[in-house]
């Protein structure tokens, strides 16, 4: 089952990172399934960022920053991947 759990606002291409505003919530070996008009890929977080800090996870309203393995697009979404 997927949720909806973040939306791309900004991709940072030298750097592989991806700014998020988080929906849902987030967290580092989340499993995760990014897609968009051209985007579709599937990976697992490595590390959430906050103001430049790492931390375990971000919750609901805050803007965080993960590292991806391919292109992003603004409004890109993003869902985690949830076995039941």
């Amino acid at each position: 089952m997927e949720i909806l759990a973040a939306k791309v606002r900004h991709y940072f291409s030298a750097i592989g990172v991806a700014s998020v505003s988080i929906i849902d919530s987030l967290a580092a070996g989340d499993l995760i399934h990014i897609k968009g008009h051209i985007t579709d890929f599937d990976q697992t977080i490595d590390s959430i960022q906050i103001n430049k800090k790492e931390v375990p996870s971000a919750e609901k309203g805050e803007i965080a920053g993960i590292k991806v393995k391919d292109y992003l697009r603004k409004n890109d979404l993003i869902y985690r991947i949830e076995n039941n």
